[in-house]
């Protein structure tokens, strides 16, 4: 047999099933040994093929490109260290139920183990963090290998979109030579005749039969004191899923306490029901205690807040509804009295077609007061000093209609939960929250601001530090997006744990001032640096940022000290709002 024939159709096959089965992006990290795989999807006509040569940063990239096309996306590396750098991303894609096809070129097995340059064991070498391997066999160029290449493509591409969805690793052990025939006759069609059937995987939905809704419906009705949590949902979940639990929260008179990647807070929508302020409300324990719900439903992944999640813990005696439209488990609290394995939109049209709406309630009345009570506080306590929190206020206000942001871990993504308010302007707001790391997020967002016309990534200094190699992309793929760095000089978040009292060591270890001037990494990547040492500044540069193309970086300089106490003040006068508040009585109604 022609080795160069049994590499060209075996994976030209491989790569045509792929596109078949509805695979559109593939980010290619340059390597040798991962020639013939690279070679032959930059050939496939119906491909589009980004090239990133940090394998951390293409993952992170092909991670955001999977989080906002809600499709599944490939990346290719060569063999031994190279695939290591996907780790990171693999297990926020993994936690995130995004569908990732990752592609590994390895040594053949004779190669293995016995001290041939870069050769590492890549059996399953993403564990359990991966919801399916194969090692795929060395290429042939026969009828039954060539099919046994495109079913594989096939069942990659079906399994990282099954529920839950996440990533797939196929490792490709290739011999040299590693050049394809990009010439050769019948390049993507050879075995496959017309009437040949294809392999396709079929991905349904959870359901809910009508006799579960209704038990569910009269289980709700007897209980007038309940409370409905809402994390983030894939984004082709969010409109239908809008318009379903506004519906159903109207009916049971229900308060929404409604994340910020839960595309709740911002739109058209009624948002009579949604409240946004409970991260600030729900911090006393008088206020968790006497705010006790009989039922709690939730839906999407956990919320980003700490005291929510007491607030539910604490809930010991509530009946907890937990529904998952992918069939995963999402109970950190371990309190889920019915854990629902059905779409969310459909549970919730489901059983509010079987609820008469209540006339009034006391008890929803009681959070608005208390939400519009909270709101009016933060509000009133925003100073004119550069306080993080209020970055949040003023990018809501500046951005259009459609906009998105993308928010950082650690101290942005608490400052959008405690400040993004509801407002009828859209604002998609979206974030790496599987994992909650700080690696790879300027990656991710830069690959998010291909599908929005005005995207703004609001980061902290380490996360900007961190994955400053991400920056190459914009650079290349000439991408139009606002990064809002807020930079006060070390890990901020810190400030607020319980670490922060060990003042010996806090700043070396914790803290970790880097003392870096950032627009000389921005100017590496052709981008546009502006500092913005006030409000006045901060507004001028983010419009004009947002009618300019390219890389634009607006720095914020905040203090860390200074920040800490803005922000304790601002809870500690809701907090003493709440209180007073309990004074009242709590209409039973």
């Amino acid at each position: 047999m022609n080795a160069t024939n049994d590499m060209t159709y075996y994976l030209a096959a491989f790569v045509d099933e792929l596109v078949n089965s509805g695979l559109e992006n593939v980010v290619i990290s340059p390597g040798s040994r991962s020639t013939p795989i690279a070679l032959l999807m930059a050939e496939h006509p119906d491909l589009n093929v980004t090239v990133l040569i940090d394998e951390r940063s293409a993952a992170f990239y092909a991670l955001g490109l999977a989080k906002t096309s809600n499709k599944p996306v490939a990346i290719l590396c060569t063999s031994g260290t190279a695939a290591t750098n996907y780790y990171p991303a693999i297990v926020e894609a993994y936690q995130s139920r995004l569908p990732l096809i990752v592609l590994t070129a390895d040594r053949p097995h004779e190669l293995r183990d016995v001290g041939a340059p870069q050769a590492i064991d890549q059996i399953k070498m993403y564990g359990d963090y991966v919801k399916w391997f194969v090692e795929m066999s060395l290429p042939q160029d026969t009828r039954a290998m060539v099919r046994y290449a495109r079913t594989m493509a096939a069942r990659a591409i079906g399994t990282s979109l099954s529920a839950p969805g996440g990533p797939v690793h196929l490792n490709f052990p290739l011999r040299e030579p590693l050049i394809p025939n990009l010439e050769a006759v019948d390049l993507w069609t050879k075995y496959k005749e017309a009437n040949e059937s294809i392999v396709e995987v079929n991905v349904g939905d959870f359901s809910i039969t009508d006799e579960r809704a209704s038990y569910f419906a009269k289980l709700l009705k007897e209980r007038k004191k309940g409370v409905i949590v809402c994390g983030e949902l894939p984004q082709s979940k969010v409109e239908v899923f809008t318009e379903a639990i506004t519906r159903l929260s109207a009916a049971l008179k229900y308060p929404v306490f409604a994340d910020p990647l839960s595309g709740l807070r911002t739109g058209a929508h009624s948002k009579d029901t949604i409240i946004e302020g409970y991260d600030a409300f729900l911090r006393p324990d008088e206020v968790k205690e006497k705010l006790q719900p009989e039922v709690i439903i939730r839906f999407g992944a956990m919320p980003v807040s700490k005291f929510l999640m007491q607030y539910i813990s604490k809930a010991s005696n509530a009946i907890q509804i937990v529904v998952d439209g992918d069939g995963g488990w999402r109970d950190p609290t371990l309190q889920a009295s019915y854990m629902v394995h059905a779409e969310e939109s459909r549970f919730c049209e489901r059983v509010a077609s079987q609820l008469e709406p209540r006339v009034n309630s006391g008890w929803l009345d009681y959070f608005q007061a208390l939400n519009d009570k909270t709101k009016m506080v933060l509000s009133v306590g925003q100073v004119d000093s550069m306080f993080e929190g209020r970055v949040i206020t003023e990018l809501q206000g500046i951005l259009p209609d459609k906009a998105a942001m993308f928010v950082g871990n650690s101290m942005p993504i608490r400052d959008v939960d405690t400040f993004l308010h509801c407002n009828d302007k859209k604002l998609t707001v979206l974030a790496n929250r599987g994992a909650n790391g700080i690696d790879g997020v300027v990656s991710t967002a830069l690959a998010a601001s291909n599908f929005y016309e005005n995207l703004v990534l609001v980061i902290g200094d380490l996360s900007f530090y961190h994955d400053m190699n991400g920056f190459l992309a914009a650079k290349l793929q000439k991408l139009n997006v606002t990064i809002v760095l807020v930079n006060n000089n070390g890990g901020g978040i810190f400030s607020f744990l319980p670490q922060s009292k060990v003042e010996k060591h806090f700043e070396a270890l914790f803290g970790t001032p880097t003392h870096m001037d950032y627009k000389h990494a921005v100017k590496l990547y052709d981008g546009t640096y502006t500092l913005a040492s006030n409000w006045h500044d901060f507004k001028a540069a983010v419009i004009d940022s947002l009618s300019k193309d390219g890389l634009k970086v607006i720095e914020v300089p905040t203090n860390r000290e200074e920040n800490e106490v803005l922000h304790r003040k601002l809870w500690k006068n809701v907090s003493q709002e709440m209180i007073l508040s309990m004074e009242t009585k709590l209409d039973e109604n």
